[in-house]
């Protein structure tokens, strides 16, 4: 069992994420694991889960929070795992291991780290510890001066941890690495004057003199329009050691600890070059520094970190191109591809975008999601990173360290140089790209926890993820972008066909074209595998597949194509759900006209509104179910017609069938 309070409030077991309820309870159980071991008087968590003056009823709140994570720890094993619960008095005690928590470990990571003595040991520790973080501490707590006061002490930890792992670097001579690390930070805090004096000196020992003196006087201009103040002592230093370094004609050559050292590169690095006929604004507008000031750009056309020993130059890096190919007879989604690129062009400088294509099984998300990548991987001239993360297929989903790996041995790493564990291997692979332009598309994602190792940290990397789920976690913590696809409407479904089977046969029969579009939901994967059946019966007219498609007993099996299929994919989506909500999505099928509201659908299941209500919520986020408006759901007729069929145990005898999931 492990407890996160470095991102979203969390706890995992060996089978999943625990469900923790609504903000207060989560912020009980932060404010219980900030104090681990140690008894939390009643009045401390009043204090800190109200603002303003508490209700009356604030200890009833309480005890009936403490109440719900005592069973919810129970459900999860936590007896096992040494973990009580306990009540002393009119205060709380949660007696666990202290391992067991993330910030617990960050600290541990950080104190054995010892960057100006061991800076080769310090690197690997202080990279495992940075990769526990998933986002700003303790995401989804109260908004409380307790809590915000605490979320700031473990990010100054952080920040502290950032500044020691360039330390490190800087210490090993790998001064492009310290670079990249404290550019990100110190774009993200502009006035820690000590955080943009250090990255001053790694810019300048990596031959970039002038993008150390322009840090300078932009750190000088934001003290002075934001606080009325100067340059401190630490600032003021760090600009008159290049100076004096300049002037003694040192010019960062070096790869010494001072100014004023020797470094690998004498030159100033130029932008990163897109390749031949890529839109360079597609993913640098001008809103973003310029490569010159950007250390993170890779330098002399693009290149990056190579594939050796991480920070040290060995020849030319691996540039990785893992795209499968293009999706054939592509058609229309010219909004959603205009909003891929509006995602990347407007991203907020300093920040790697993120796009989530979301969509129900069958809708095309994947096809989307490569289509906008071929059409823009010369803007991303290091490389284009792929991976099917098997979250809606047959079996296990892929574990991030799984993908990791082919990632960073995508990347040139040395098989013997790969990290087992997923935080180190997160780490490396972020360092790695931290100065590429580089995409990473990774496919039928099942959770956001399953995202977030394998996301980059570079300025100039851009990540599509596609899945069923919406993926809201990465919406609230990584600030991702929803790029909703939906079915095909009768133009472009049938527009569709033509393409398949050729426009002179959809010609003959117009008619007969938009009946099968409607007949298959509009959904690309129906339609692609009703023009599979046309293909290898030439001499049947639409029509005719029409008339068999609407015998609702043969529609799904007319539907498929060997291992793809318009049920196989549901089977899959259907498979990721509990037995409640299973059942749910079975009794709703029972409705004729596949539209319904929450009274209706918990007359159906014979259980609770309330509790149909989160059924609904969680089926909608699955695009199992699609909320119209308020209180207004409806159900496509192929899932519907698969509920039939299937029952809510996926099968006949409750196990998932064949087939993979399709986008």
């Amino acid at each position: 069992m492990d407890f996160s309070l470095l991102g979203p409030i969390t706890v995992t077991t060996g089978a999943g994420e625990l469900a923790l309820g609504p903000a207060k309870r989560s912020s009980v159980l932060a404010l219980l694991l900030l104090q681990p071991n140690t008894t939390v008087p009643l009045e401390q968590l009043i204090d800190s889960l109200w603002e303003e003056e508490p209700p009356e009823h604030a200890r009833t709140v309480v005890q009936g929070h403490v109440s719900r994570l005592r069973a919810i720890l129970a459900r999860g094993g936590a007896e096992a795992y040494g973990i009580e619960l306990a009540t002393h008095g009119s205060a709380y005690l949660l007696r666990l291991p202290e391992e067991l928590i993330d910030a617990h470990r960050f600290a541990e990571l950080v104190a054995l780290a010892r960057p100006e003595a061991a800076p080769a040991d310090a690197v690997p520790l202080l990279r495992e510890a940075l990769g526990l973080w998933r986002g700003p501490a303790l995401t989804g707590t109260v908004t409380s001066p307790p809590f915000a006061a605490a979320a700031h002490a473990l990010e100054e930890q952080r920040l502290a941890a950032t500044e020691a792992l360039a330390r490190a670097h800087g210490a090993l001579g790998e001064h492009e690495q310290a670079a990249a690390i404290l550019y990100t930070a110190a774009v993200n805090n502009p006035l820690r004057e000590g955080m943009v004096a250090e990255l001053m000196r790694a810019l300048f020992r990596t031959g970039r003199q002038s993008d150390a003196m322009e840090w300078f006087h932009r750190t000088r201009r934001l003290l002075d329009e934001e606080l009325g103040v100067g340059p401190g002592a630490r600032l003021k230093g760090a600009y008159e050691e290049i100076l004096r370094a300049e002037e003694a004609g040192a010019g960062g050559r070096g790869r010494g600890d001072t100014a004023s050292g020797t470094g690998q590169d004498g030159g100033t690095h130029g932008a990163g070059r897109t390749a031949q006929g890529a839109p360079q604004e597609a993913v640098a507008p001008d809103a973003r520094p310029t490569a010159a000031q950007d250390p993170r750009v890779p330098a002399q056309g693009g290149r990056g970190p190579t594939g050796g020993a991480p920070g040290r130059a060995s020849g030319p890096p691996a540039v990785p191109r893992l795209l499968p190919r293009p999706p054939a007879r592509f058609l229309g989604r010219e909004q959603q591809l205009a909003a891929l690129t509006t995602v990347v062009q407007s991203a907020v400088p300093g920040e790697s975008p993120l796009a989530v294509v979301t969509g129900p099984a069958g809708v095309g998300k994947t096809a989307c999601a490569v289509q906008w990548a071929h059409a823009y991987a010369g803007a991303f001239p290091d490389g284009q990173l792929f991976a099917d993360l098997r979250g809606f297929n047959e079996g296990a989903a892929a574990e991030p360290v799984e993908i990791l790996r082919d990632f960073l041995l995508a990347l040139g790493t040395p098989p013997e140089r790969v990290p087992t564990s997923a935080q180190s291997a997160s780490a490396l692979f972020r360092s790695l790209v931290a100065e590429r332009r580089l995409l990473v598309v990774l496919d039928n994602a099942q959770s956001s926890a399953q995202v977030r190792p394998l996301l980059p940290g570079g300025a100039h990397c851009a990540t599509v993820v596609t899945s069923r789920s919406r993926l809201d976690g990465l919406v609230a913590t990584d600030v991702a972008r929803p790029v909703p696809v939906q079915a095909l409407g009768a133009a472009e479904g049938t527009a569709l066909l033509g393409a398949m089977l050729g426009a002179e046969r959809v010609a003959d029969d117009p008619d007969a074209a938009q009946e099968l579009v409607a007949l298959c939901d509009g959904l690309p994967l129906a339609l692609r595998a009703a023009a599979a059946q046309l293909t290898a019966r030439p001499r049947w007219r639409l029509a005719r597949l029409a008339a068999a498609l609407r015998d609702e007993r043969r529609r799904l099996a007319l539907l498929s194509a060997e291992d793809t299929g318009v049920a196989a994919a549901l089977r899959m989506s259907v498979a990721r759900l509990s037995a409640d909500d299973a059942r749910l999505l079975s009794a709703l099928a029972a409705n004729a006209d596949g539209h319904l509201n929450a009274s209706v659908a918990a007359a159906l299941a014979g259980a609770d509104p309330e509790v149909i209500q989160e059924g609904l919520d969680r089926l909608t986020e699955m695009h199992l179910v699609d909320e119209e408006a308020t209180d207004v759901y409806t159900i496509s007729t192929l899932t519907q017609l698969f509920a039939r069929d299937e029952g809510p145990a996926g099968g006949p005898e409750g196990k998932p069938g064949g087939g993979s999931g399709s986008g």
